[in-house]
């Protein structure tokens, strides 16, 4: 695979093939840490506001969401930080890349999406990311994401996973 991947807006035929990718990301990396025993559900979350895929030669790489601010605990910290409404973030959210599709920059091209459509619609952003996804927290930061601080991602039944939070501005770059 050469090249960067092209980005589309996901389509409903893209989610069988994106949730055996995922299924592959959760083998390989334990990302996500939920969801995984129902992709399609988790890849279509009702607070979902768009959602991309990458993909080259007609084959999916990967994808990112954008996702309505209620109810995300990166927001509490941001609200804070910024003193500005909740109607103006949203989150990105359920990025992740084929473990084949990997170091050929189609994170990078999937995150960068994401902040071109909130740059247009200036709209700031937030996420959190486990604190081992190491690659991942390294992006962000080259791409001038703000951390906020800290979390813990907890879900049905488990105990949590330490996370971090990060925030990007459009007019931050």
């Amino acid at each position: 695979m050469a090249g960067r991947p092209r980005i589309r807006e996901r389509t409903d035929e893209d989610l069988d093939e994106l949730g055996a990718i995922l299924t592959r990301v959760h083998a390989e990396d334990g990302y996500p840490v939920e969801g995984v025993a129902s992709p399609r559900a988790w890849l279509t979350d009702p607070g979902f506001l768009r959602s991309w895929v990458a993909e080259r030669d007609g084959v999916l790489l990967g994808q990112v969401s954008l996702a309505d601010p209620e109810g995300a605990e990166t927001i509490a910290l941001w609200r804070e930080r910024t003193e500005r409404d909740i109607d103006e973030v949203a989150v990105l959210a359920r990025l992740f890349v084929s473990p084949e599709a990997r170091g050929l920059g189609t994170g990078e091209a999937l995150t960068r999406a994401v902040m071109e459509h909130a740059r247009e619609h200036d709209t700031a952003l937030v996420l959190d990311v486990m604190a081992k996804d190491r690659a991942a927290i390294r992006l962000y930061e080259r791409l001038g994401w703000e951390r906020l601080g800290d979390i813990v991602h907890a879900f049905d039944g488990y105990p949590g996973v330490p996370a971090h939070c990060y925030a990007w501005t459009p007019s931050a770059t």
